[in-house]
């Protein structure tokens, strides 16, 4: 079996079949939505604002804060304005038309070789019906679980520069999440994880 180092020049990072994609009504994935100067400029901001130790994993909080624990969000929760990185990036995703309202909150993610976090939906009431990740760094593999049968199983590699974006089907019926391993295998190929940093944008829902 074969094993790359995904970050030499010479590495060819294996590809996503689509026709696997497709199964997963609603479920769109862009390879580079963003430049490499863009990448590094993202990773350098972020890397120098403040990091949230309060997971297993380090986070920062654009917008809105998101409890974890109670899993609701209110007009408390509110931190101030997107910074201008993060509206940039919003605007954008609302002009290219992968998310009918803009959104004003962000999450950033940091994933260490084995971390990951549990399969999941996102907060229903909390956030519209679109959900979008942006990935910086190290590739993984995003694992998408069928709510109602879970040996249905699609297997997505998040490339640096990519984006997910789940909306219909994909968000409401599907799970999403990353295991915990330090190696990840796709399409034969078996590569060791580095750092990943993730980009969740989403329109907030306050009644």
């Amino acid at each position: 079996m074969a094993q790359l180092d995904l970050f030499s020049s010479e590495a060819k990072i294996p590809k996503n079949k689509f026709d696997a994609l497709n199964k997963v009504k609603g479920l769109v994935y862009c390879e580079n939505y963003i430049s490499s100067e863009e990448h590094f400029n993202l990773l350098h901001f972020i890397d120098n604002q403040d990091w949230l130790g309060d997971l297993k994993r380090r986070v920062q909080h654009y917008g809105y804060k998101y409890d974890y624990k109670s899993r609701k969000i209110d007009y408390s929760m509110f931190i101030g304005d997107l910074p201008a990185w993060a509206s940039h990036l919003a605007q954008r995703l609302y002009n290219d038309g992968y998310i009918n309202s803009i959104p004003d909150q962000v999450i950033v993610n940091e994933y260490l070789p084995g971390q990951g976090i549990a399969h999941h939906i996102d907060c229903v009431p909390c956030f519209d019906d679109t959900i979008i990740s942006l990935s910086l760094g190290s590739p993984c593999i995003m694992d998408i679980l069928y709510k109602f049968d879970r040996t249905l199983r699609v297997e997505v590699l998040l490339e640096p520069r990519s984006l997910i974006v789940l909306k219909g089907e994909s968000r409401y019926k599907w799970l999403h999440g990353i295991s915990a391993r330090k190696i990840d295998n796709f399409n034969g190929i078996s590569f060791n994880r580095e750092r990943r940093v993730s980009l969740t944008f989403r329109k907030v829902i306050i009644e």
